[in-house]
């Protein structure tokens, strides 16, 4: 495995961190701004907004423009976003830096899997992606616990001039480490990339990723006020659990990373049964061992299936373009959008914290009916392509 690819997993963890440390920080930060938890909570739905938004803005615009160099740039932007968010005062201003600081992020995952495909052969891309997207459960392992415990102890401004530094350290790695054997051999023409988009097949693999993500997301979004209010842990464990969330998380990475290659689908149906199972249990779980465990259950699920599911659209669009890597970027961004969305409706409706676990099931099912879908599509690709050949010897000279 490249070395560069390693190095971008690293970048990854500094944007991951920013991402989902709002989970840990989010009784705090709605105290000190004067909001509630649910508008607290829009904090993470702003931030994945920008990213479906960003990631296919970002990647038509930079597309001719030399990876190395357009990383390095969304890198900057992304640090002075939480520069600002550190330093401002009001909801509204924090809002608009979460929206700019996804802006960059979504630009940079897009690159990111774009540079990190092309380095690699094509039986390589699971494990490369997992390695990329692995920087986001180390975030989850490391950074949401640090964030969570930042905040609480500093202030949950604390956390942001960390993420700060951290995307200033990763820069220089990028700087330092990406070859420019990742930059496009030749500026690729917009409708090239734009054609794959005409394949159906490539919608319904964006369409699996956006309810496996919504799933995953409804509940983690409101994981502190869950375990805290339901399952009757202190606030001071919320940090630990996220750790364990996040070690599942990795566990499940790298294992769908390894699986993802040869077993796409059964990774999917796996990794997808096992987290609304979990799930489920989150629900019910009024004992603080059981929502443990299901909480570190639905992180090693719900991560397991990204490899597959990185794979698969680009085995569906046939290529390793960028836009690829930015419909795929906005596809899990929909669901991080989605997902708290829901969460947050139910809560407002005064259905309690559990409900969000229940969301999430609901979301489950639906992308087990999409995953079924594209099971029989691809079923049905492989039979006509066996079909002729078979056939073959039969026809006359």
């Amino acid at each position: 495995m490249p070395l560069a690819v390693w190095v971008l997993g690293l970048s990854i963890f500094a944007l991951g961190t920013s991402e989902f440390m709002i989970t840990g920080l989010l009784p705090g930060m709605a105290a000190d701004l004067g909001v509630t938890i649910p508008d607290a909570g829009l904090l993470i739905s702003a931030f994945a907004v920008g990213m479906v938004v960003g990631a296919p803005v970002l990647a038509v615009a930079t597309l001719k423009l030399p990876r190395r160099a357009t990383l390095l740039g969304l890198l900057t932007v992304f640090a002075a976003a939480h520069v600002v968010g550190a330093t401002g005062t009001g909801y509204p201003l924090l809002f608009a830096t979460r929206v700019v600081s996804a802006l960059a992020c979504a630009g940079f995952w897009a690159v990111a899997a774009a540079a990190t495909v092309s380095m690699v052969s094509a039986e390589q891309r699971g494990r490369a992606l997992a390695v990329l997207v692995g920087g986001l459960t180390v975030a989850n392992v490391v950074g949401v616990p640090a964030g969570t415990f930042l905040g609480q102890h500093a202030g949950w401004r604390s956390a942001f001039w960390a993420v700060a530094a951290l995307t200033l350290v990763a820069a220089v790695g990028v700087l330092l480490s990406v070859p420019r054997t990742a930059e496009n051999a030749a500026p690729p023409r917009i409708a090239e990339e734009l054609k794959v988009f005409r394949r159906n097949r490539l919608w319904l693999a964006l369409g699996v990723i956006a309810l496996l993500q919504a799933m995953v997301f409804a509940t983690f979004s409101y994981l502190a006020p869950l375990l805290v209010e339901v399952a009757g842990l202190p606030e001071s464990a919320v940090p630990v659990v996220l750790a364990l969330f996040g070690g599942g998380a990795m566990i499940g990475i790298f294992t769908g990373g390894k699986l993802a290659d040869a077993h796409p689908f059964a990774t999917l149906y796996g990794s997808l049964g096992i987290a609304v199972a979990a799930l489920v249990a989150l629900a019910f779980a009024s004992d603080p061992v059981v929502a443990v465990t299901a909480v570190l259950v639905l992180g090693a699920a719900g991560f397991a299936a990204n490899p597959a599911l990185n794979v698969r659209a680009y085995a569906v669009a046939g290529g390793s373009s960028t836009l690829v890597g930015a419909s795929t970027t906005s596809a899990f961004n929909v669901g991080n959008t989605v997902g708290p969305w829901l969460g947050g409706t139910t809560i407002s409706a005064g259905l309690g914290f559990s409900s969000v676990a229940w969301v999430s099931v609901g979301l489950g099912a639906a992308a087990l009916a999409a995953l079924t879908f594209a099971l029989s599509l691809h079923h049905s690709d492989r039979r006509t392509a066996i079909t002729p050949r078979a056939r073959a010897p039969h026809r006359r000279p």
